[in-house]
């Protein structure tokens, strides 16, 4: 699979760790940047990313930022694009099951290797189960019957 990944000055060695352990995994990584950790804006790395993603350039994304936050608001704007900031496994995999998740943020000032290590490995190997899940996202989407409350 081909990934994007993106980080500003916060995430940036976090998002270096993640870039090691998709090689590892035999994946392909398209670096949008950040190349420091020098100050910088994260919406000028994370919106390309997630709009290649949504373009269908890259598979998925992989952001990172200093609290997930900011990167998770940004790359949820782009259409198409379902960004989830995931701070365990659990969450990680979830993201993908049941709510196809196309886009993983996490939060480089509170995710050490190992966690950030456990959350990938579980969000890449979870698969979207459909069904019910199917249903829910069409209604996110706009395609699905939507409720209304009385």
């Amino acid at each position: 699979m081909r990934f994007a990944v993106a980080a500003d000055h916060a995430g940036y060695a976090l998002k270096e760790i993640v870039k090691q352990r998709l090689f590892e995994y035999g994946h392909e990584v398209v670096d949008y940047g950040t190349t420091s950790e020098q100050p910088c804006d994260y919406p000028d790395f994370g919106r390309p990313a997630a709009e290649a993603v949504a373009r269908g350039n890259c598979n998925r994304a992989i952001l990172v930022c200093g609290t997930g936050i900011g990167m998770s608001i940004v790359a949820n704007k782009v259409p198409g694009v379902y960004a989830a900031l995931c701070t365990s496994g659990v969450q990680a995999e979830y993201s993908r099951r049941h709510n196809n998740a196309n886009v993983l943020v996490m939060a480089g000032w509170l995710t050490g290797r190992l966690l950030a290590e456990e959350i990938l490995d579980r969000w890449l190997k979870a698969e979207f189960e459909g069904s019910r899940h199917s249903r829910r996202v069409g209604k996110i989407e706009g395609n699905g019957k939507q409720m209304t409350s009385g």
